[in-house]
């Protein structure tokens, strides 16, 4: 944490896996990016904290049924949504997150409350506990489009033919890739000098009835003094690296951030691991990375917006200062 006031720098993400073919889905993609950065950048230009920073992004995106978290999450095999979020607050050094929980609107709002709690990792009946302590209206994340993807792809999953469900759902046409896989995250540099990151997720889609994400683990959403991490892919494959946990410990332990990144997904690539990560130093450097096909992120460097969608597919990883 700085002293003095520094120019804040703000990155989200909103899945990664295979192209978006149409244009449409791509400007569809874009379009909600860049409204979500503009409104929290705002934010954070009056002086509002990182950790209220990320914290708008993720409910603004849960709010959005094209990606897969809050609203348009995809279902377990079971038909049913579960979802997993958490924050982490770097400057506290503080993890709270919630685990599969259900009828909720904003699971990021329940990771926000367990902050200032003692026990602050939450398992499904844990959250639902939560919820109706704390009087959450009772709502329903389902989206059509996810039902029908869901229908099929159970189809489909009988003939062997899909392994999960599509990261993006674009009005009444399910943008469907047989390895597409999403989450949501927002990583925040404050005036102040502070760093936070979000995630949220709907998991990767007909999985086995209560499997884990990495949202909710310091493997896919880390933070501290340095530096910010936000992932999504394969869970799987981010909690065995341990994905935004090492980034961010590269940053401390004296690696640029870019560097950090570039390292961590040169290992993951070279593992065939199927992920992808954005991130902020405690400098102002904004680094993002894949080893999936594509990543569907956009940052604000306080001077300019700009995005991943149609990024190369041959680079690992970029960064902006």
């Amino acid at each position: 944490m700085s002293t003095d006031q520094v120019q804040p720098k703000l990155i989200i993400h909103g899945g990664a896996g295979g192209h978006l073919k149409s244009e449409a889905g791509q400007a569809a993609v874009r379009k909600t990016l860049y409204g979500i950065l503009e409104s929290v950048y705002a934010d954070l230009q009056a002086g509002g904290t990182a950790t209220e920073a990320v914290v708008k992004g993720a409910q603004m995106l849960e709010t959005e049924p094209i990606f897969n978290a809050g609203t348009g999450s995809v279902l377990q095999s079971d038909g049913q949504v579960r979802m997993s979020a958490s924050l982490m607050d770097g400057a506290k050094q503080r993890f709270s997150g919630v685990i599969n929980v259900a009828r909720v609107e904003h699971p990021i709002e329940l990771a926000q409350f367990l902050q200032q709690e003692e026990d602050r990792v939450l398992s499904d009946y844990g959250g639902a506990e939560l919820v109706r302590e704390l009087k959450v209206p009772i709502y329903d994340p389902l989206v059509e489009v996810r039902l029908q993807e869901w229908m099929q792809e159970r189809r489909d999953f009988a003939n062997k033919t899909t392994k999960m469900a599509g990261v993006v759902a674009e009005e009444e046409l399910v943008i469907k890739h047989e390895d597409r896989k999403g989450t949501i995250g927002v990583v925040a540099l404050d005036s102040h000098g502070n760093i936070a990151a979000a995630t949220s997720t709907g998991g990767k889609g007909l999985e086995r009835i209560g499997r884990v994400s990495d949202s909710a683990m310091p493997a896919g959403n880390y933070a501290n003094d340095w530096a910010g991490v936000s992932c999504t892919g394969i869970g799987e494959d981010i909690m065995e690296e341990c994905l935004a946990a090492k980034i961010v410990i590269r940053v401390t332990d004296g690696l640029s951030l870019s560097e950090a990144m570039e390292r961590s997904m040169s290992e993951a690539r070279g593992r065939k691991r199927d992920l992808g990560a954005i991130a902020i130093s405690n400098t102002g450097s904004i680094s993002w990375g894949k080893t999936s096909e594509v990543l569907l992120a956009a940052y604000h460097d306080g001077s300019k917006m700009g995005d991943t969608i149609n990024w190369n597919n041959e680079e690992l990883t970029n960064s902006v200062d």
